[in-house]
């Protein structure tokens, strides 16, 4: 007899219920974890802005700026395109004032007593220029050392900047003038900008000052159209990651070739310099023979403080990486100078008149008489106004540091560590306490008074930070000035300029460091010499 399942009604029931039951639990299940992790998800961000919030306003304390910070990015997208107006108002907010971009606590220190303290702390805070100048410069750059270490390389440094080691420099840099000038001057086209030439011009001379006959014309283009994506990379602000197309990576492609030209030139100059009987004719010369030099000095038991710190052998890529930081500061700061130089002189008409007869004067009408150190010492009014267009137009505006440690800053506020502290020049160059009619281009505030004693601008030298203050002070200090007299002098008695005023002729765009927005329309023609 075959056998049968008997399957009842009510066990059929049975099993569609726990099925439907089952598949009910697990929807449920699901609807319920998604919603957890939803709200948790919530619930954590939510605490982490407000956190940040927190941070933020205990780090501010009782600075003025804004009371809450946009979420992650802060005062981000204000950097992407930043203005002078736009910090000025940040200046004007107080001596010390707060913002945040990017989770980076800032601290503007804008009067002149908070920016000299911030420079002259190097036991609190230490230069960091840029976020991204690490990553481009390279960290074991000399400029973020400190200490002892920042010392003896600046001691070192200091037989680069000698009046000999000037007087050497001078005829290379007249010739690249005279060079540049008559191109301008041949140029028959109308009126059009000349920044970007004025560069080209600063950095040819920076390049044969510095690394002279040891780079190739294809290298020195090279170089010179590579650099712009350094000086971009290094704005106040930047996207924080080098990832590829970004502007930090760009500058850290364009530094590695750079460096690579570099080191080779050390090398060649080394090898060169040697040989006593050789010349140096640039700054790299100049280092390696003074390297010899006291190598030689200590053979003979003869060695002196300075040679002391030359004797160690300085690396390839330790001079060259001490090169590129010169091209950095020379480039960026010295070509924002020029281009304001030619600019304020087109507009201020009788400063021009008054340059041109000083260096007529000077060079006894001889308009092809080589410059010296001597004739530059003379050119009384031609130093005036160039540091004129450097304290109404100061090229670099600010320089951030970071704090290694808590800062006590002023005895009501202390910066935390790891903020980022700037100290801003603007107000201090601008202080009509110092500078009457501060936004005015006088140069004659630097000039003797009548009865022969000393302007009221000289007596206020700390106000004049166009080169920092304290252990970071720039070390090229007077090579800057002697290429700005040399270069306005030179050109006021071969050319004359006329500017094209357009609608952003002042207004003021702000890189690494400041220049007109228009990029200066200029047209140059022939000067006749005097009778």
């Amino acid at each position: 007899m075959a056998s049968h399942t008997i399957i009842s009604p009510t066990s059929v029931d049975l099993r569609k219920m726990t099925a439907w039951g089952l598949d009910t639990l697990g929807k449920a299940q699901f609807t319920f974890d998604t919603k957890t992790t939803t709200a948790t998800v919530l619930t954590l961000v939510i605490s982490l802005l407000i956190l940040e919030q927190v941070v933020y306003r205990a780090k501010k304390a009782h600075l003025p700026g804004d009371k809450w910070t946009i979420p992650l990015i802060g005062k981000f997208a204000d950097s992407l395109s930043p203005t002078l107006a736009g910090y000025k108002k940040q200046w004007d907010a107080g001596p010390l004032s707060a913002i945040s971009v990017f989770n980076i606590f800032i601290v503007m220190g804008s009067s002149n007593e908070m920016a000299r303290k911030i420079m002259n702390s190097p036991n609190h805070a230490e230069p960091c220029l840029v976020a991204a100048a690490k990553k481009v410069l390279l960290p074991t750059n000399w400029v973020f050392l400190h200490g002892k270490a920042h010392s003896d390389y600046r001691r070192a440094l200091n037989v680069l900047f000698t009046k000999q080691a000037l007087s050497m420099y001078l005829p290379t840099q007249e010739k690249i003038y005279r060079e540049f000038f008559a191109r301008w001057m041949s140029d028959p086209a109308p009126a059009h900008p000349y920044m970007m030439k004025m560069r080209d011009l600063n950095m040819e001379t920076s390049l044969s000052v510095f690394v002279g006959r040891y780079l190739t014309t294809a290298q020195r283009q090279e170089i010179n159209d590579g650099y712009w994506t350094i000086t971009v990379a290094l704005e106040l602000v930047n996207f924080p990651f080098a990832w590829p197309g970004t502007k930090v990576y760009n500058a850290i492609q364009t530094r590695k070739m750079v460096m690579r030209y570099l080191e080779a030139a050390c090398a060649q100059s080394k090898i060169r310099m040697a040989d006593p009987l050789e010349t140096p004719d640039c700054l790299l010369d100049e280092w390696t023979r003074a390297m010899h030099a006291a190598r030689r000095k200590a053979e003979t038991g003869e060695v002196d403080e300075t040679a002391k710190l030359l004797c160690r052998e300085f690396s390839d890529h330790e001079i060259g990486q001490v090169i590129l930081s010169f091209l950095f500061a020379s480039q960026d700061a010295m070509s924002s100078a020029i281009v304001y130089c030619f600019q304020l002189t087109a507009d201020h008409p009788e400063v021009l008149a008054n340059i041109r007869e000083e260096q007529y004067r000077i060079r006894g009408n001889d308009v092809n008489r080589p410059l010296t150190l001597e004739m530059l010492d003379d050119m009384v009014y031609t130093r005036a106004a160039v540091k004129e267009v450097m304290r109404l137009m100061p090229s670099v505006i600010m320089v951030p540091y970071l704090t290694t440690k808590p800062f006590p800053i002023t005895p009501e506020y202390t910066a935390p560590k790891g903020s980022m502290v700037i100290p801003a020049f603007w107000n201090s160059l601008h202080d009509p306490a110092c500078y009457p009619e501060p936004d005015s281009f006088k140069p004659e505030r630097w000039m003797a008074n009548e009865d022969g004693s000393v302007p009221l601008a000289e007596t206020k030298p700390q106000n004049f930070i166009v080169f920092g203050s304290g252990p970071h002070k720039c070390v090229g200090g007077q090579y800057a000035f002697m290429h700005l007299a040399a270069t306005l002098g030179t050109a006021s008695i071969m050319m004359d300029w006329k500017h094209e005023r357009t609608a952003d002729s002042d207004e003021i765009q702000v890189v690494a460091a400041i220049f007109p927005k228009d990029e200066l329309h200029l047209k140059f023609t022939p000067r006749a010499p005097p009778s």
